[in-house]
């Protein structure tokens, strides 16, 4: 197995128009998603062998949506399905293409119920990547199931990739996020933030403020910049990696695909740890903001990620900060 993704599975309920805040769209429409199901999707279509692990409802939406991770590749034994929680829902509204609201419907969901005694630790033991964010977590159990198979993966000598991914609505405060996702940056390679995300655990949006956070143990941490592309920091040191020109229609999920691509790119072609060079990391984070850029052309998340092929045909006809595609 190349990437196995643990965490959250869900129901994302897209607006009917884009421009408008939660309270004032007219209507959603569901589509597959969550965070670590979308990274295992486009990782797949990228040419991967991905896994998800996670639990949803036994009801008519946590099997549409094990059906539908099935159909893009994805292995899903490690999927569990729980009789007395619904799967979760996300109602989301874009007052703009690039920004995104939320609001989570799970009290508790299906997915934050995950058990450590449910992980299937063959999976664990035999990834090469294992990744994971932020909302694994905030309650219990899925927190020590996440803290367990990161621990199984790591011992099996995984890549361990963590997606800070904070959404403030799901948390008590900063304070609490802020704790609990540091507590779990030293035992990752890979750290992937945003700007706020970078401002929360570092104490600034300053680039260099990657360097703080490399500190605390991981090989590689990755800032996503939206259209400005992203940035880079390993031991070597960093730059920041520009972004390509595309008719932005939903930047929603823009993120999962550039941590699919990521892994990618690390893992599938030998041992990650020879890719961490900056010039290497220009060439990843490259690839990586193709894949963005092209699933933010497409509302919805799963629709719009983007295959090996199509990627590979966007990058030989277009160069980052060239024409609009």
């Amino acid at each position: 197995m190349d990437i196995v993704c643990l965490g959250e599975l869900l129901v994302d309920m897209f607006p009917a128009e884009l421009g408008r805040r939660l309270a004032e769209v007219s209507a959603f429409h569901p589509k597959p998603g969550g965070a670590p199901a979308n990274v295992a999707v486009a990782a797949a279509r990228l040419g991967a062998h991905s896994a998800f692990v996670g639990k949803v409802g036994d009801e008519a939406f946590g099997r549409h949506l094990v059906d539908v991770l099935g159909q893009e590749g994805v292995d899903v034994r490690g999927v569990r399905f729980d009789e007395q929680a619904r799967t979760t829902m996300a109602f989301i509204a874009m007052p703009d293409e690039n920004t995104s609201e939320f609001v989570f419907y799970r009290n508790p969901g299906a997915d934050m119920l995950l058990r450590p005694e449910e992980l299937d630790r063959g999976l664990l033991q035999q990834t090469r990547a294992f990744h994971f964010g932020s909302l694994s977590l905030i309650e219990e159990p899925i927190r020590s199931a996440t803290m367990e198979a990161l621990s199984v993966a790591r011992q099996a000598g995984a890549l361990i990739s963590f997606d800070a991914n904070y959404r403030p609505t799901l948390w008590d405060g900063p304070g609490e996020a802020y704790e609990r996702i540091m507590a779990v940056v030293p035992h990752v390679d890979l750290l992937k933030v945003n700007e706020a995300e970078l401002a929360l655990l570092g104490g600034s949006e300053d680039l260099e403020t990657a360097s703080k956070l490399l500190d605390q143990g991981p090989e590689l941490c990755v800032v996503t910049l939206g259209p400005e592309g992203s940035f880079f920091r390993v031991s070597e040191g960093g730059e920041r990696v520009p972004a390509f020109k595309v008719q932005t229609v939903d930047a929603t999920g823009c993120g999962d695909g550039f941590v699919a691509g990521l892994l990618c790119q690390l893992v599938l072609g030998g041992d990650w740890r020879d890719r961490l060079s900056p010039p290497h990391m220009r060439e990843v984070l490259r690839y990586a903001n193709a894949v963005g850029a092209l699933t933010s052309m497409t509302q919805g998340v799963i629709p719009a990620l983007p295959t090996a092929a199509g990627v590979d045909e966007f990058l030989s006809g277009h160069h980052p900060g060239g024409p609009k595609w």
